[in-house]
């Protein structure tokens, strides 16, 4: 079922990702350096040191870099721990990151530092993970969204990237570490209480966006660094991460969007290796998403442009099975206009199939999987890769395929949480053959109904739902008393001040169903059906 409170976010066209502009437009300003130091907020020596590289030419703050870049990295954290003018915090950010642009392998160089205050015995707060933390708690969207990004840039540099996390449940670590944690040096990566840290936040903003528009594809944008790591794919499957991608998918298919679809389709895929986030992946709707994207793509992205490579064997797999991403990679199939994200959603939709134990198959069919096959079977593709996935796809479907009844398939629809205009919701037949089996488990799928109508974002869902407990007080004896006892009702008349038009016309009909007696409901539906 949906996360409550998962955020409906709507992909808009963003301007290019390249804020070089931005960053320019930032370090324009001049900085009176000199009041900090009064002020005792920086030494003499961070005074000298910011002087000397401020405002040179690229070649020479790469000289200065070259010759002392921890003494440059202290003295600009020392700013952005003790000063919290806006202004100046935004600047030292935006030199940060032209650093790195200009050179990315000095994303060491923060650790060099934190690693000497350690040794030294300095104060943990010079520590750069703990000065960006912070940051990322200011209320100006763009101190977020740099220290986002040179955060993700430390944590992909730090040095002891690859080893097992100790507290993540399930990590290989847990078991390794049989002493108390930290009693051996290498008994797990000294970073991972920041980067869970770190990883708690990029799900806050998936659900909570502190920005409308950039939140969400910045958040993306690091989780798709992060979960390279097998270690922080543990984190974000135990930070509930899982559940929020379906959604997202399903809400960037269009052709404005394709670079945030392939992010997304990126961290399915690493996530797919790893076995704790399979069942959830393969119930949130995520393989329909991935189909739509590959339905449209138009171009290709060059097999290089896979730098890091994940196992051959998969190694972990457990939640995608209950978020139904498998509907959601559908969908990008489908509608993608990139081979790149064509190709990364084919390769989460095989690791899906690789594990028949989790239904994905059925999911695929249900969402067209194999007519795209058959249609995209038939283009030319620039990747070579592409056509062997497409044929080893249809295979594996036809091996996996199950035919679900159509109670099995509604229950499934109605448990991912997202539901569609399918032929049962409007079906009289369907309503009365099952409606009983909606007694089941105390009235469970009912229930899910109707916190579908309290917490689900989407329009479509919130129509289709109103719809269907509309039916059920139609076709159930006892209808109209079960649906006011859960507080159905109240629910309806809500939704009737919805901004939808189609939601708040059925929700009305559902209210109208609820409050009239048998013998008048009946009267209406002969007089609507008549007319």
């Amino acid at each position: 079922m949906a996360m409550p409170g998962v955020y409906a976010y709507t992909a808009t066209p963003l301007p290019v990702a390249d804020d070089g502009a931005e960053l320019a437009e930032i370090l324009s300003r001049d900085i009176p350096w000199e009041v900090y130091m009064t002020a005792r907020l920086i030494a003499d020596k961070d005074l000298q040191l910011i002087r000397r590289y401020d405002k040179r030419s690229e070649e020479l703050q790469a000289s200065l870099l070259d010759e002392s870049g921890p003494a440059y990295i202290e003295a600009f954290l020392t700013v952005l721990r003790n000063v919290t003018k806006e202004e100046t915090v935004q600047y030292i950010l935006a030199l940060l990151l032209q650093m790195l642009r200009a050179n990315p392998a000095r994303a060491a160089l923060f650790h060099q530092v934190g690693e000497a205050h350690a040794a030294a015995g300095g104060a943990s707060e010079l520590n750069p993970y703990v000065v960006l933390l912070r940051l990322l708690q200011r209320a100006d969207w763009f101190t977020q969204e740099k220290s986002c990004k040179l955060l993700t840039r430390v944590i992909a540099a730090r040095p002891h990237r690859g080893a097992p996390f100790v507290h993540v449940a399930g990590s290989s670590a847990a078991a390794a570490a049989s002493g108390p944690a930290g009693s051996s040096g290498s008994a797990g990566d000294p970073a991972e209480p920041h980067i869970t840290s770190f990883v708690e936040w990029l799900c806050g903003q998936l659900r909570r966006p502190s920005n409308p528009t950039k939140s969400v594809p910045t958040a993306i944008s690091a989780l798709a660094v992060l979960l390279r790591d097998k270690a922080t794919r543990g984190l974000f499957t135990s930070a509930g991460g899982v559940g929020l991608l379906a959604p997202l998918l399903r809400s960037c298919t269009g052709p404005t969007s394709s670079q945030l679809a392939y992010e997304i389709c990126l961290c399915v895929w690493q996530l797919s290796y790893h076995k704790p986030a399979l069942q959830a992946l393969a119930a949130s709707g995520v393989s329909k998403g991935l189909v739509e994207v590959v339905k449209s793509a138009a171009w290709c992205m060059p097999l290089a442009h896979f730098a890091f490579q994940l196992p051959a064997a998969c190694q972990f797999f457990p939640l995608f099975a209950c978020s139904g991403v498998s509907k959601g990679l559908v969908e990008v199939v489908k509608s993608a206009q990139k081979e790149k994200v064509v190709r990364v959603a084919l390769l989460s939709l095989r690791n899906l199939l690789g594990e028949p134990d989790l239904g994905a198959a059925s999911d695929m069919v249900e969402a067209g999987l194999p007519k795209v096959l058959a249609t995209r079977g038939l283009q030319s593709w620039g990747d070579e890769d592409i056509p062997e996935l497409l044929e080893a796809l249809g295979e594996a479907l036809k091996e996996q395929a199950v035919v679900l009844s159509s109670w099995e398939k509604y229950k499934k629809e109605v448990l991912s949480g997202s539901l569609d205009w399918s032929p049962m919701h409007s079906s009289e037949g369907f309503w009365r053959s099952h409606v009983d089996k909606f007694e089941d488990k105390d009235f469970q799928l009912l229930r899910v109904l109707l916190k579908l109508l309290e917490s689900s974002r989407e329009t479509r869902t919130l129509a289709v739902a109103c719809n269907d407990v509309g039916r059920f007080v139609e076709y159930h004896p006892h209808g109209r008393y079960i649906v006011a006892d859960l507080r159905g009702k109240e629910l309806m008349m809500h939704l009737m001040k919805h901004p939808d038009a189609d939601v708040q016309k059925r929700s009305l009909l559902a209210v109208q169903k609820i409050m009239l007696p048998r013998d008048k409901l009946d009267f209406m539906l002969a007089a609507s059906s008549g007319a």
